[in-house]
Formats: structure tokens, C-alpha cells, sequence
């Protein structure tokens, strides 16, 4: 739909304003509402977006070591640019015509994970491959608003249901509303999914998006997560998509599901149609690709602090550097079935991830594997990769990640230095943020004791 025939469908249905978001480093989307006089304007050219929202974290805290954006720039406006192609209608919201952002034509690139992506999915197109993929999120759901859960210091948390009840057709009648509305609501938004259920865990959902391609579904992974959070508020429900919020209950994963099609997407190039070598030549190379950049590109997967706690080993997330078909214990697992459902699952990215960088970083890993030709160094994993001791080990905290990635010449080739800079910087702060926090587990270990 071009941007006249936008406007006048706006006009005729009587909107007076607009939304539009941006997504910043740690996949929050910012926004602002827009007059639609406004909106017509700035569509012939772009608007101006202040470019703190890449140099704040998480809860707007700003970065004191980033080198784009600070006190020493004087956070001015960057070009924000509108894309056309992203318009829905949010249905809980009156309706109101919605469009996502990105900053591809300004320096804010640098630190713009949509623009990332898109660069990422420009080098598949060139050559010859249409990325299909797809996000699915498991999310935990707790009684309450976001005033009460902070006036309660974020303790004694309730979630919506009780009990480890994974497949349930039971519990989502309790929460029959919000349950449904999730699912219709959502495909009203164009985010249709194929499937939700609950998993393993005290009021602990599960969605797989319907897959797209890739920068489609990027956007549709982004909204989900905070469509759920709105939706959820209807409801006197807090959704969390916290990693791992409980050290008893299972982490949430956010895999990633993925494979490469032709141009037309007429053939799925990864599908071999040989039993005997399930796995086409194209497929292997970029297995091969994801796991030799994996360690090297661990932060984009698993973002915060709070993420390692649910890598775990026997905790339902991967720990090493494998691969296996159908095996749930690797980092990542290989689906062969028939054409349309060929597909890797990269298992190591969790919920709390930006889902632009984790599919950027995934793409860009896989077409390395193919353009260097790569091989399978090790073989498919069968049984309990976390027994396993002759396979690479992932970091296992923050920082060692961190650290990994800001000296790795193969991160800045595959994101580039300007990106790689940032996010790293912005990841080493948070790792000093966490350094002053007094925790629970440090007043109850030694307020007495020492």
C-alpha cells in the first residue's frame, strides 16, 4: 500500500493521529503519537527522534561510556524514518494506525537494530537467498499491576495460575479472557500465531509466531512482546519475558527459527530431499556458520545479566557449542521434515532478547558458514549434550561474554565496528550496574553471619 493510498484510508476512516515506535538497543520500542497532519508531513521526508533512546539503558539510566550519543553530543534529534511497508492497526486501542521506525538513513544507524537487520538481510538478498524465519517466546503471567508488583519490591509474586502444568487445557480456562484475546488480538495486530499453549510452570505461556520473512518477522517478534504487555494490562495481568525469574521454575527461551529460500521462495534451500544426507550443502554451511561465530556473538542472544542464569545446565537451554537433529540439549537443533518445514532452531537465544540483533547476528552467522564454506567440525549430538565434556562450553556469565565479542574481529566483520563498539559498551555497563546492586542473596548469605 503506497503512502497516498495510506493517507486516504486514514482520512476516510477518521483518524486524527497516529503511532510510531522505534526500537532501541534492548528491544524496547519507544514511541510517540503523531498528528496526522504531522504524519503526512513527515513522510516526504523523515522526523526527528532524540538519539537518548541508544544512549539510556533499560530504564533510562544514561550510558556513561558509549561514544555516539551522551552529555558530550547534547543528545540531539537523528533522522527518523517511517516505514510504510509496517502499518497495522492496534485493536485494543481504538484502532489506531500504527507504524514502526528506524534510522537508516543517519548516523544513528550504527546503533539502529532494525537498520542492523536490514543491512544483514540487503547481503542475503544479494546473494540470491530469501531468509525465512521466525521467533517463538515462552513468558511468565502474574496477578497485578505495575504499581502494585513495585510497591511490593517485586517479591511474593503471584503468578496466574499455580502448579508445573505444561500442555494444559485446563488452566487457560481460568484466565479464558485474556487467553483468547491473546490469540485473536494479536492476529488483528497481523501478528497471527500458530500456536499457544502453556509450558512447564506456574502461569507460564508459550507462543510460536507464524513465520515471515525475516525483517517482517522481526517486526512481528518486537511488537508481540509488548502487544502481550498491553494486552495483559486489560487484564489485571503482569506479562514478564524475563530470562529466568525464578531460580526453581525453568528460564524462557526465545528460539529462533530459521531457514533460507530461493528468491521466490518457490524452494527451500535447505531441504536436501536425500534421506541419507538430510541436510542440504547449503544448510550445512551455515550450521556450520552459526556455531563458529556463536561464542563470539553470545551477548546478542543472551543480553543481560539475568539471561546466564537460565543457561543452565538440565535447565531446558544449551550450555556448548553443538548441534543435533531434534535434540532439545544443543544450542542448536535441526528439523528435517519436508520441504516447507526444513529449518534450524537456534535454542540458545532467550526471551529477553531484541529480536532484531538475535535474527541479524543469526543470518549473518549462517551466510559466514556458506560464503567461507564451512564444514561440520563435529558430528550431531545423540543423547545429553550437557554430559557431553570434548564440546566448547559457552561463557557463562555477562562480562566473559562481553569481553569475548569486544575483542572478536569476526563480530566486527559481521556487524561492523561501529555496532559492535556500542552494543558491547552498552553490555559492559550493565554488567557495572549489576556490580553495585546489593541483592536478597547477599542479606540473607551474610547480614548476620559475617
Amino acid at each position: 500500500m503506497g503512502k497516498l493510498e495510506i493517507i486516504k484510508k486514514l482520512e476516510e476512516a477518521g483518524h486524527q493521529k497516529i503511532r510510531f515506535a522505534i526500537c532501541d538497543i534492548d528491544g524496547i520500542l519507544r514511541s510517540k503519537t503523531l498528528l496526522l497532519e504531522k504524519f503526512k508531513e513527515i513522510t516526504e521526508k523523515s522526523t526527528g527522534f532524540c538519539d537518548v533512546v541508544f544512549g539510556w539503558d533499560a530504564n533510562d539510566v544514561c550510558y556513561d561510556n558509549v561514544e555516539m550519543t551522551g552529555w558530550h553530543t547534547g543528545y540531539p534529534d537523528k533522522k527518523a524514518n517511517i516505514d510504510l511497508d509496517s502499518f497495522r492497526h492496534v485493536p485494543w486501542d481504538d484502532n489506531i494506525p500504527y507504524f514502526l521506525g528506524d534510522f537508516a538513513h543517519d548516523d544513528a544507524v550504527t546503533a539502529c537494530p532494525r537498520s542492523l537487520l536490514k543491512r544483514i538481510r540487503q547481503q542475503s538478498t544479494d546473494a540470491g537467498f530469501t531468509a525465512v524465519f521466525a521467533q517463538e517466546f515462552e513468558w511468565f503471567n502474574f496477578l497485578g499491576t505495575p504499581n502494585e508488583l513495585e510497591a511490593g519490591n517485586y517479591q511474593n509474586l503471584q503468578p496466574i495460575t499455580p502448579g508445573m502444568f505444561g500442555y494444559s487445557q485446563l488452566r487457560p480456562s481460568l484466565n479464558r479472557d485474556y487467553f483468547n484475546e491473546l490469540f485473536d488480538l494479536l492476529f488483528q495486530f497481523n501478528i497471527p500465531l500458530e500456536s499457544l499453549h502453556t509450558e512447564t510452570g506456574p502461569g507460564v505461556y508459550e507462543a510460536a509466531i507464524r513465520y515471515d520473512e525475516i525483517l517482517e518477522a522481526a517486526d512481528k517478534a518486537t511488537l508481540f512482546k509488548s502487544a502481550v504487555k498491553e494486552i495483559a494490562y486489560r487484564h489485571g495481568i503482569m506479562a514478564s519475558f524475563m530470562a529466568k525469574w525464578n531460580a526453581n521454575l525453568p528460564g524462557c527461551s526465545g528460539h529462533i527459527h530459521q531457514s533460507l529460500w530461493n528468491a521466490d521462495r518457490s524452494k527451500n534451500l535447505f531441504y536436501s530431499g536425500n534421506e541419507d544426507k538430510p541436510m542440504s550443502p547449503i544448510m550445512e554451511s551455515y550450521l556450520a556458520g552459526q556455531l563458529h561465530c556463536l561464542p563470539e556473538l553470545l551477548p546478542i542472544y543472551a543480553p543481560t545479566i539475568n539471561s546466564y542464569k537460565r543457561l543452565r545446565d538440565g535447565a531446558w537451554a544449551p550450555t556448548t557449542v553443538t548441534w543435533g537433529y531434534d535434540n532439545r540439549t544443543t544450542a542448536v537443533r535441526v528439523l528435517n521434515g519436508d520441504e516447507k518445514s526444513t529449518r534450524l532452531e537456534m535454542r540458545v537465544a532467550g526471551s529477553d532478547t531484541n529480536p532484531y540483533l538475535a535474527m541479524a547476528a543469526s543470518l549473518a552467522s549462517g551466510l559466514y558458514g556458506i560464503r567461507m564454506g564451512l564444514k561440520l567440525e563435529n558430528p550431531a549430538v545423540i543423547g545429553n549434550a550437557y554430559a557431553r565434556q570434548d564440546v566448547t562450553k559457552l561463557p557463562s556469565n555477562l562480562l566473559d561474554a562481553t569481553k569475548q565479542m569486544a575483542q572478536s574481529a569476526l563480530a566486527n566483520e559481521l556487524l561492523g565496528e561501529g555496532f559492535t563498539a556500542h552494543f558491547t559498551k552498552t553490555r559492559e555497563w550493565e554488567w557495572r550496574e549489576f556490580g553495585k546492586a546489593v541483592t536478597n542473596w547477599e542479606l540473607k548469605r551474610y547480614f548476620e553471619i559475617i
